[in-house]
């Protein structure tokens, strides 16, 4: 296999929140801590939107051309083409010290995101889903920095990232309600093996997961055995999702938050877009349905 290729040196200080575009052709991706959504084509190069606040995670609307996207505290969409942004809905009012973090669809089109506390110290974060209705959910909570989720092939099974305690905890989800039951640990990172943080699935059903601190991504099947592992010539691995005509793109977001002046020497790669070519195809992202 080959190693992972730069496509955009953004020098994100927090690359997050991959999303393909098949609509488009397209890949956005997030610079949470500048305020920044990307695009990234091959055809059409690359484009930045800054907003006034933080952007952390997005998904694509199926009624209509644009996104929904989640800000500090609030859930909104966005329309790239005419730069509209329209705020739906705001969580969290008591807590003004946390913020969104991760966030994703399901397959009948719900919104799932997790919030964090912004200093990453505290248990204030939960993970939110919302409905096409507007209808937000609380799912569950005491995650100091939440990250995922992510479906198994089937769409039972939800996994969902308690980063600062490395764990990745799966879950029993019902696919038409969404409810979720069982909650249990799946994965325990610790040491060298750094932090959980965003993660995918692929077509074959296995987990792909970013190593926050560790330069690298794991492939891990339904059991949680490691089946391959990625290596990245920056320490803060974030995200990454399939992308490309035939899904055969995994795409990589990493950060240089975090790092010293002297890493960041090390590391001139650090907050870049990477890709690398894949023997397996990713499945399309789910569309917000509201």
């Amino acid at each position: 296999m080959n190693a992972p290729e730069c496509v955009w040196n953004a020098h994100a200080e927090l690359g997050e929140g991959p999303l393909w575009s098949v609509r488009e052709q397209s890949l956005y991706w997030v610079d949470i801590l500048s305020h920044r959504l990307h695009r990234y084509s091959t055809k059409e190069g690359q484009r930045t939107w800054q907003f006034d606040q933080e952007i952390s995670a997005v998904a694509e609307r199926a009624a209509e051309d644009g996104l929904i996207i989640t800000q500090r505290h609030r859930f909104a969409t966005f329309n790239p083409n005419t730069e509209t942004l329209t705020p739906l809905l705001d969580v969290e009012a008591e807590l003004p010290a946390n913020r969104f973090n991760d966030g994703k669809c399901d397959r009948l089109g719900r919104f799932w995101a997790g919030t964090m506390d912004f200093a990453a110290r505290q248990p204030t974060g939960s993970l939110y889903c919302l409905t096409p209705d507007l209808i937000c959910v609380r799912m569950d909570s005491g995650y100091i920095v939440t990250n995922g989720p992510a479906w198994s092939a089937d769409g039972r099974t939800l996994y969902h990232n308690d980063s600062v305690n490395g764990r990745v905890f799966a879950f029993d989800c019902d696919p038409e309600s969404g409810a979720l039951s069982n909650k249990r640990l799946f994965l325990q990172f610790g040491g060298e093996e750094g932090s959980p943080d965003g993660m995918t699935t692929d077509a074959e059903g296995s987990l792909w997961i970013a190593h926050w601190g560790a330069g690298k991504l794991t492939c891990h099947d339904p059991a949680g055995k490691v089946l391959r592992s990625i290596e990245l010539p920056c320490s803060q691995v974030s995200s990454c999702a399939f992308g490309g005509s035939e899904l055969r793109t995994l795409y990589i977001t990493t950060a240089a938050t975090g790092l010293s002046p002297q890493q960041r020497e090390r590391e001139p790669l650090a907050g870049g877009l990477f890709a690398l070519d894949m023997d397996v195809a990713g499945v399309p992202a789910n569309f917000f349905r509201g």
